[in-house]
């Protein structure tokens, strides 16, 4: 057996092996089913598996040094794994900001979530393959997730906060400006900050840079408030 058959054969079993344990780690975190996977870029794999690592700021030793990075997404979560170290998300409980970090290409798009440990967990854009399909995948997943729930909360007469801004049954706010849904058209975050328009013009309610929290539940709350407002009418 050649040398490169042998090193074929080792990395299709330390394949193997991972591909087990994150079946476990989304068994015990109940994610349901595998939906697709995708792996860091083979050229930048040992960059990305250290800056990931850094960015995951995940206290301890890391795992194996021969892993493949890979995002694994679920029908109820995602795992990523680094350095064969694997982190569990949960889109119902979960928190996921749109950011934009330095990669050793500059300033890039990322998507910052919570995993189940409470781990701060950042996927920049050119960490894995196909961030057009992950990223908003993973915004449309925890809006299904978390919309529901919502719901229910504001029917209950809560008030749900979303950084700078806050949403009841009845209204939209955010520091001195209220807004009842019926005046309300759009919600979006432009140029760092919050932007809502209401009677064909945009009003701006400050900064979040940061980036506002759970922002693609936000937007649904308020297709579906916006949309219930004009029924009753």
């Amino acid at each position: 057996m050649g040398a490169g058959t042998h090193r074929n054969r080792v990395h299709e079993r330390a394949d193997a092996l991972l591909l087990a344990r994150v079946s476990e780690a989304a068994g015990l975190a109940r994610l349901g089913r595998r939906r697709a996977t995708y792996r860091a870029p083979t050229h930048r794999a040992s960059t990305q598996r250290a800056s990931t690592r850094r960015l995951l700021r995940v206290d301890g030793g890391s795992g194996s040094e021969g892993a493949g990075a890979r995002l694994d997404l679920y029908e109820h979560g995602l795992t990523v794994t680094v350095d064969g170290r694997i982190h569990v998300v949960r889109y119902d409980t979960t928190v996921v900001r749109r950011r934009r970090v330095l990669s050793p290409q500059g300033l890039t798009r990322a998507h910052v979530l919570v995993g189940v440990d409470g781990e701060r967990i950042v996927l920049r854009c050119g960490d894995f393959g196909e961030p057009q399909e992950w990223g908003p995948e993973i915004h449309r997943s925890v809006a299904d997730a978390q919309v529901p729930r919502a719901l229910v909360a504001l029917t209950r007469g809560e008030r749900l906060v979303f950084g700078p801004v806050w949403i009841t049954r009845a209204e939209l706010g955010s520091r001195g400006t209220t807004l009842r849904w019926a005046q309300v058209q759009r919600i979006e975050v432009l140029k760092g900050s919050v932007a809502v328009r209401t009677a064909g013009r945009w009003q701006v309610w400050g900064s979040v840079t940061s980036g506002i929290p759970n922002l693609c539940v936000l937007r649904a709350l308020v297709q579906h408030l916006t949309a219930a407002e004009r029924d009753d009418d």
